[in-house]
């Protein structure tokens, strides 16, 4: 009975350790979370009213593409630009969505050619994105966040 007594008192603190509880800091749970992060996709594109009815994201996503490409060309097509060549072309632009809807246009890759025959064409993009209509950002996690991407636009003009 006494060695019963003995084992069971030394099981009662051994048996101690497993019951203290480690805190975890807010800190440590947040740097766990920010590696498993994808930080390159989202949850939602960046999208117009118009595309509310697609379903999926990349349906959504196309939405988005094809009516910025719209309007960017439309605008382009009512101005009347006079070359001296033909000019066939694709012209890279760099956009930004920020968290607010706000689209902004950082770059544009445009060639040597049709930037000589179109010299107000960087105006005429910028322009061309004023006439957008209100832009809904990016979600990412239940967030509206910022976004970049790139857009080719082509340009055909005789």
């Amino acid at each position: 009975m006494k060695q019963f007594c003995t084992f069971l008192l030394l099981l009662m603190l051994c048996s101690c350790e497993y019951f203290n509880v480690k805190k975890v800091s807010s800190e440590t749970i947040l740097k766990e979370e920010l590696q498993t992060f994808n930080w390159n996709d989202v949850d939602e594109y960046p999208t117009f009213s118009v595309c509310d009815s697609r379903s999926t994201k990349e349906e959504k996503k196309a939405c988005f593409v094809q009516t910025l490409t719209s309007f960017i060309t439309s605008y382009l097509q009512k101005d009347a630009i006079i070359v001296t060549q033909d000019i066939h072309d694709t012209i890279n632009l760099n956009f930004k969505v920020t968290d607010a809807g706000d689209l902004i246009l950082l770059d544009t890759k445009i060639d040597s050619l049709t930037n000589s025959e179109i010299p107000n064409i960087k105006q005429l993009l910028t322009e061309s994105l004023d006439s957008l209509p209100r832009i809904f950002p990016a979600i990412k996690r239940g967030q509206q966040v910022t976004t970049e991407f790139k857009l080719p636009i082509i340009i055909s003009v005789n």
